[in-house]
């Protein structure tokens, strides 16, 4: 019997995914753990696998095909000995009910623009005491004709993914219908418009860029991102604590590890963050009201193992793989899993279980020159470490005026789960490791 391949869901809050692209076609023979496709999620482009072995009978979702439902059909598979025929029934059934699921979006838009506009069209119409039944229905049916816009259905996605309005694009088909080559060929001259080489201005002469905007596409990543921190700033009463650490004796112990030269046993080398993450772990062990999170009104979460997150840049916007058990691993090992883990962040091949989850987040903007910043909780967690870049500042000590290495940390707390007390605790414990680095080595 055939077997139906559904888009998964690969993370919690998943509804809809993109299928980027197709790494098999209709024929093709697949085993189980053969790469099939590659699926864009709220949080990132993953690798799908399959768990069946038998031959693509009909591909059934196209590649670049936007918000496809989860355990929507997106292939069949068919089993050894079976032929085509074997799923014309499945295919037929599959193919409509997942066209019903892709138009089902666009045609609500479609009706609420049009139930957003009757108002309007109804004000700018002649009254019917003045103008005959004949001559509204004409004009009507004029008016659909001129605004309608012709075009193929690849057409239009293309002019989708690229950005493009349709009804900007001049048409070469019958009727003056938009093709496919006519979105391409407008989407080569925009590029080669805003490819041309700048201008040489005489003094005060100004060159204004056409056109004026550009609208961008938003991917899945970027849309959960807004949804999430608007959420998060609506929903959680957010309270800031904030103080500065003396980093000297850390970068001293950095600069001592880094210049290691074993050949046999080298030394990997560490950055700061590595520090931080060790030191925010350990603190967030000793207070176990801040490794925990809001549940509702009777009850809270408190977690019984300490799962780091930490913020990574992605090009479409941020991710935050976990450490897991940090408090438990060595500076060294807490290193080695976070370039792995950024590494596979940057690419987008982060397994779900490497990046759901945590307890609290680390967000470091410290390699970028911000000296301090307030970051917003990532629900449902309660607690997240804003790090700023440590700087030279003058300092009275011993009596003596010097200068020392300061590095400013902001902890944002879920005043729900954490009290101030608790929350001041957490961050001066964090600031005694990071002051006294040689306790994160013990």
């Amino acid at each position: 019997m055939p077997i139906n391949i559904t888009m998964p869901a690969l993370s919690p809050t998943m509804e809809k995914g993109n299928l980027v692209k197709w790494h098999k076609k209709e024929g093709d023979t697949v085993a189980a753990g053969d790469l099939l496709a590659e699926i864009e999620t709220d949080k990132a482009t993953m690798e799908v696998e399959a768990v069946d072995e038998g031959k693509i009978g009909k591909i059934v979702v196209p590649e670049g095909t936007k918000d496809v439902a989860v355990n929507s059909v997106i292939a069949i598979l068919l089993e050894e000995g079976e032929d085509e025929s074997a799923i014309q029934d499945v295919s037929s059934a599959s193919s409509k009910k997942t066209e019903e699921k892709l138009k089902e979006d666009s045609n609500k838009k479609q009706h609420t623009k049009e139930d957003d506009s009757a108002e309007d069209d109804a004000t700018e119409k002649e009254s019917p005491l003045t103008q005959s039944p004949s001559s509204v229905a004409t004009d009507a049916e004029t008016k659909k004709e001129d605004t309608a816009v012709r075009a193929t259905p690849l057409a239009k996605r293309i002019s989708e993914q690229s950005s493009i309005d349709i009804s900007a694009v001049k048409g070469s088909g019958s009727r003056n219908k938009v093709m496919k080559d006519d979105v391409k060929a407008h989407l080569a001259k925009q590029k080669k418009q805003y490819s041309q080489p700048l201008k040489h201005l005489s003094k005060g002469e100004i060159d204004r860029a056409t056109p004026e905007v550009s609208e961008l596409p938003v991917s899945n990543i970027r849309s959960i991102i807004a949804k999430k921190l608007c959420e998060a700033k609506q929903q959680i009463p957010h309270f800031y604590l904030s103080l500065d650490c003396n980093i000297d004796k850390l970068l001293e112990m950095r600069a001592d590890i880094n210049s290691s030269t074993d050949a046999e046993k080298p030394l990997w080398k560490i950055s700061v963050n590595d520090f931080v993450i060790k030191a925010a772990s350990n603190a967030l062990k000793q207070v176990p009201a801040a490794n925990s999170s809001w549940s509702n009104s009777e009850t809270l979460i408190q977690y019984n193992n300490v799962d780091m997150s930490v913020a990574v840049a992605i090009k479409d916007g941020l991710i935050t793989p976990i450490i897991k058990n940090a408090d438990q691993k060595s500076i060294f090992t807490i290193s080695q899993e976070m370039k792995v883990l950024a590494k596979k962040a940057r690419e987008g091949t982060l397994k779900p279980e490497e990046f759901q989850g945590g307890s609290a987040s680390i967000s470091n903007l410290g390699m970028y020159g911000i000296k301090q910043f307030n970051a917003i909780i990532n629900p449902p967690q309660s607690c997240i470490f804003a790090v700023g870049a440590g700087q030279e500042v003058p300092a009275v000590v011993g009596g003596e005026v010097t200068v020392i290495n300061i590095m400013n940390v902001t902890l944002s707390c879920d005043h729900r789960v954490v009290d101030g007390a608790d929350g001041a605790r957490l961050l001066n414990i964090f600031k005694e490791y990071i002051e006294n680095p040689v306790r994160l080595l013990l």
